[in-house]
């Protein structure tokens, strides 16, 4: 037996407390990266949720994502063990994300570079997008 769980543990585990984002966390731990676009308004939002923030609407549909963005801001933080990159990525899509920058050199970042979404599997079991430079 392991205690790291895995994906299933963790999708069950986030779909417990918000079951409407569990299309989100499948598709990551399925290697996709996806988008909730609003049935109503059709736009796009960041983060996942059931309810559109731009139009109040309560019907959502998953659809394939880019992967692909710029950087917005970014901060790195480099009092950590090991320093990591911080940063809004913009995505292609419109919506503005929080998240790290990895596989990189952190004294190469800047704003408006472009990257591309990099999934990572976190000892939680989840895997998360991260964006790494194009």
């Amino acid at each position: 037996m392991t205690d790291t769980p895995t994906a299933a543990d963790a999708i069950a585990a986030q779909a417990a407390s918000h079951p409407e984002i569990r299309p989100f966390w499948q598709a990551a731990a399925e290697g996709r990266f996806v988008l909730a676009f609003c049935t109503a308004c059709g736009k796009p939002h960041w983060y996942p949720r059931a309810i559109c923030p731009l139009c109040g609407h309560g019907g959502i549909e998953w659809r394939p994502a880019s992967g692909r963005g710029t950087i917005y801001s970014v901060s790195v933080l480099r009092r950590a063990n090991p320093p990591y990159a911080l940063a809004y990525v913009t995505l292609e899509e419109g919506p503005t994300m929080m998240t790290n920058i990895v596989d990189c050199d952190l004294d190469e970042l800047a704003i408006g570079q472009p990257v591309k979404v990099a999934l990572r599997r976190q000892s939680t079991g989840l895997t998360v997008p991260m964006f790494t430079p194009q």
